[in-house]
């Protein structure tokens, strides 16, 4: 089915978003394996994972649309010094995600591509749950410091 290229332009502005974070979350996680943050490791991982489902689903309705996956664009990873940085940094890739999901289902709104935006609505909500999870993990530094919160992340 030939799709819009709007649309498709969209889906791979995503897919560059979804790869990077793909990348910045496993640097994220291997970090915090080597400083024994066994509870951070799993949780970023899962995370990337997360994200590389969801460029899987991307790549899968370019292709639908009989457009051309782009996976050879990546934008600027922000790898954190320190657990706290490290969520600050996640939590603005997953701000940015949600923005621009939010933005291709308006231009799918406006082309009606129904099932295009249904992708990214369901991938939103993922994205809505990763944002929850980090602001959490932010508030828990707040309220016990990030000693007392780093204590807590070990196995």
């Amino acid at each position: 089915m030939k799709g819009n290229k709007k649309v498709i332009d969209k889906l791979n502005d995503l897919l560059a978003d979804e790869l990077t974070a793909i990348n910045q979350y496993m640097v994220h996680s291997e970090m915090n394996d080597n400083w024994g943050y066994k509870k951070l490791h799993d949780a970023d991982e899962k995370r990337a994972i997360d994200e590389m489902k969801h460029a899987e689903r991307l790549i899968g309705r370019v292709l639908f649309l009989e457009g051309i996956p782009v996976v050879s664009k990546l934008n600027s990873v922000h790898v954190g010094p320190d657990v706290e940085k490290q969520h600050k940094n996640d939590w603005s890739a997953e701000n940015d995600a949600i923005k621009s999901y939010n933005q291709g289902i308006k231009i799918c709104v406006e082309v009606g591509d129904n099932g295009s935006r249904e992708l990214m609505e369901s991938i939103l909500k993922d994205e809505e749950a990763h944002i929850d999870w980090l602001e959490a993990q932010m508030d828990q530094i707040k309220q016990m410091s990030i000693q007392n919160y780093l204590v807590e992340q070990m196995d």
